[in-house]
């Protein structure tokens, strides 16, 4: 089932995160998407929820009501489709997709002169972490809510996805600059790999939530390439470890 409701009280990306994170977490709902701009949130469910259930999941600051009647939402259901429904993965991951590639090309550049491996993957993984923590620090509040919906350690101690973005820059100039690889390539596995964990999580519970990899400036779905993203990192880092060991 699928209900809209309008939302009072959103006046930013991290609001917006804030209410997705709340509404995400309850029992029978499978999928949210709100829009900042209209001042709505559109409520997949498997079992009818009542307003004030949702309303009591949310911070005070917000207000939610319903928008539209049972029988206009089961004609919603196969008519009203939102524009990030009617996209499909890839069109979604395209983004993602076009600075990964910016990322390859730019190390490949980087070492095509004097050809290594083991060099080309440390200015990846550096690249990696220097683009992914600027769009994180865009809007911190609202990526540490995103992030804090499906990493692990994020989900229990907040402060986590606070910071989460300022440890990939540190990772990410140790990587660039070859300082202290060996404790960097250990950093790396230890938070991918946990939040590796969460995406796991998140993708066989089919609950449909956003990406925290770009922040907030760029909504991505939580797919399967999320985890194949991490596991590109997790894998050179256990190259690297195996090369310095």
């Amino acid at each position: 089932m699928k209900h809209i409701y309008t939302l009072e009280g959103m006046t930013c990306n991290g609001c917006l995160a804030s209410v997705e994170k709340n509404l995400i977490e309850i029992e029978d709902v499978t999928n949210v998407f709100v829009d900042l701009k209209e001042g709505e949130a559109i409520i997949t469910m498997d079992a009818h929820i009542a307003t004030a259930v949702l309303q009591k999941a949310l911070p005070k600051k917000f207000k939610i009501s319903k928008k539209v009647e049972h029988k206009e939402v089961a004609f919603a259901d196969t008519s009203f489709v939102s524009l990030e429904e009617e996209k499909s993965k890839l069109a979604q991951l395209k983004p993602l997709l076009i600075i990964i590639f910016y990322i390859t090309t730019a190390s490949i550049l980087l070492n095509y002169k004097e050809w290594f491996l083991g060099e080309f993957m440390l200015d990846f993984m550096g690249l990696f972490y220097i683009v992914f923590s600027f769009f994180k620090m865009l809007d911190l509040n609202g990526f540490k809510m995103s992030f804090g919906m499906y990493d692990p350690i994020a989900k229990k101690v907040p402060f986590y996805g606070k910071i989460y973005p300022f440890i990939e820059t540190l990772l990410g100039l140790m990587f660039l600059m070859r300082f202290e690889i060996d404790i960097a390539l250990i950093v790396t596995l230890i938070i991918l790999g946990v939040t590796s964990i969460g995406v796991t999580r998140a993708l066989l519970d089919r609950k449909s939530i956003r990406c925290a990899c770009l922040g907030t400036a760029l909504k991505l779905p939580m797919t399967e390439a999320t985890f194949i993203e991490n596991a590109i990192m997790i894998l050179m880092a256990v190259l690297m470890l195996l090369n310095i060991f």
